[in-house]
């Protein structure tokens, strides 16, 4: 019973605030917000009921059925309750907006689509929640009729939307064509029965390029940090709970990738792509809004290339955990662009000292001890949460990849700390270490948790592993560039804070050259301004034609 109630609650919360809150804000944001709160409430039965009984189908027809499992399960909880979070924060954010109701109405209305394509039992009902969110969201972006802007730059989150739906449907098509059903259960049995089609592997690689616009990968980014001209709550919402919906469909399709793996590979290149391309572009950005957006970007990198290692119980962890994160974020940053308004001053702290005064403090390790700390603790860190927690890190490629980049974030980290420096460097030092080893353990042994709660099948998930690796010499010299890369960044770094030359004369045009690239997003943007641009004029030239015919 929770489950077919559960993602009509939002529709009918949209229809009564249409209907009957027009001519009220107080009635509008009521209604929406007592239908949120049982929204959240039904979502918690609903996993009582899991927990109980296991996985389970329930539906009224064939077409409008629900399947209930772990994954489903788990991401209706996080969706609910982040929209009950954003709906309470919207009641006096846009208190002095024109379209008060109609964009309570759209919130209802963007949860029923969520929960829709998480809870969905057949593979149609799926994509219909899944097509949903893109039109609905186009809405939400577009929600201050007077900004152009808004518009806009809405219409192109509706394409790359639009685009990505295209690959998703193909994949259910070929999937109908082998098994026969659009039952997810169904073709689930089918395909873990060793029941393998020959278009599989296009089936896997279809499923990751719809993911690839849904979750903003290069180059289908740049809808995501473009469109922060829309409504706060919407940014939250947006970031916290639809731009991850890529990590969400690759798990969907799990026992697709038991059997393919060209899909796997795809993912984890276009993911550390896109996870390198847009924290770079965070680091160049000016627009507190925008950089979220290019953070979320790197973030989204991350999770699919989680996914494209194998690691798909830790890519859904990702998924929650910087939803809940980012969507607090946004929902901070007008506070903070108010408060930066009203008072321009920034506080003369440590930072501020380094970066603007370029005042170094006066109490600094040496570097050479520095540089032993910095790359031996968080190394020794990682490897013993792992260990503790019971998890065997050189048996896959997959876990190797992530144990590497758990060390460069520590490493990072600490290495933050000399360069920034402080009056009590070794206080500093203790409850950095201190913080990244429970931050550490705290995502080692959740995730862990997690792999155990989605995936009990341990054979399920070794074989997604195995199908995700890579061969070994490639593997080892892929390590050893990033490695290379990392650790010329930090020699760089070191040497400007010595204020020296660290751009050879020879060099620093192609220096400058990047910067320029780098600050214009690699032209991206402005290749799609190009070809709409090209489009309308084509558009306008054949409807001149068409006017004689």
């Amino acid at each position: 019973m929770p489950a077919i109630v559960l993602p009509f609650l939002p529709l009918l919360s949209g229809v009564l605030v249409y209907l009957f809150g027009r001519d009220s804000e107080r009635k509008a944001y009521r209604i929406s917000l007592f239908f949120s709160f049982l929204t959240a409430f039904v979502s918690l039965l609903l996993l009582i009921a899991y927990l109980r009984e296991g996985s389970f189908k329930v539906g009224l027809t064939p077409f409008l059925s629900f399947y209930i499992d772990a994954l489903s399960v788990v991401m209706a909880v996080a969706v609910s309750f982040i929209s009950l979070v954003v709906h309470a924060y919207s009641i006096r954010y846009m208190q002095d907006d024109e379209g008060y109701a109609r964009f309570f109405a759209l919130l209802d209305l963007m949860t029923f689509s969520i929960l829709i394509t998480v809870i969905a039992g057949n593979l149609l009902l799926m994509f219909v929640g899944w097509n949903l969110i893109g039109v609905i969201l186009y809405f939400l972006l577009s929600h201050n009729l007077r900004f152009e802007q808004a518009h806009r730059f809405g219409a192109w989150t509706f394409l790359t939307h639009r685009i990505g739906d295209l690959p998703l449907l193909f994949a259910i098509l070929l999937l109908f064509e082998s098994y026969g059903t659009f039952e997810i259960d169904k073709v689930r049995e089918g395909l873990l029965s060793g029941n393998v089609p020959d278009n599989l592997e296009l089936v896997g690689i279809l499923v990751v390029l719809s993911a690839f616009a849904k979750s903003a990968q290069f180059p289908l980014h740049v809808w995501l940090p473009y469109t922060m001209a829309g409504p706060t709550p919407v940014s939250a919402l947006m970031h916290a709970g639809i731009v991850n919906a890529g990590g969400f469909l690759i798990n969907r399709f799990a026992p697709v990738f038991y059997h393919a793996e060209y899909g796997l590979h795809l993912a984890f290149w276009v993911g550390l792509i896109t996870a390198i391309l847009g924290s770079t572009l965070m680091l160049l950005q000016t627009d507190i809004k925008k950089s979220l957006g290019y953070s979320t970007v790197g973030q989204m990198g991350y999770m699919i290339m989680e996914c494209g290692v194998g690691a798909f119980a830790l890519a859904i962890y990702h998924l929650i955990a910087h939803g809940i994160f980012k969507a607090t974020l946004f929902m901070g940053s007008g506070g903070v662009i108010h408060e930066a308004r009203k008072d321009p001053n920034i506080p003369e702290d440590e930072v501020y000292s380094f970066f603007v005064k370029r005042e170094l403090p006066p109490t600094r390790l040496p570097w050479i001890v520095f540089a032993l700390i910095t790359v031996s603790v968080p190394l020794i860190i990682v490897l013993l949460a792992h260990l503790v927690a019971g998890v065997d890190v050189f048996k896959y490629q997959g876990a190797l990849i992530l144990l590497f980049f758990g060390w460069v974030t520590g490493a990072q980290t600490i290495f933050s700390i000399y360069k920034l420096g402080a009056r009590s460097v070794y206080k500093l030092l203790l409850f950095v270490i201190l913080s990244f080893s429970v931050v550490v353990l705290g995502y080692v042994f959740i995730g862990h948790s997690f792999e155990k709660f989605l995936y009990p099948d341990k054979e399920f998930i070794e074989r997604i592993y195995h199908n995700a690796g890579i061969h070994p010499t490639v593997f080892e010299l892929q390590i050893i560039l990033l490695t290379v890369v990392v650790a010329l960044g930090w020699l760089l770094v070191y040497y400007a804070n010595q204020n020296r030359d660290v751009v050879m004369p020879k060099f620093r045009s192609l220096y400058v050259a990047l910067y320029t690239h780098l600050s214009r997003e690699l032209y991206v943007a402005d290749l799609y301004e190009a070809v709409a641009k090209k489009l309308t004029e084509l558009s306008s030239k054949l409807n001149r034609s068409l006017r004689w015919l």
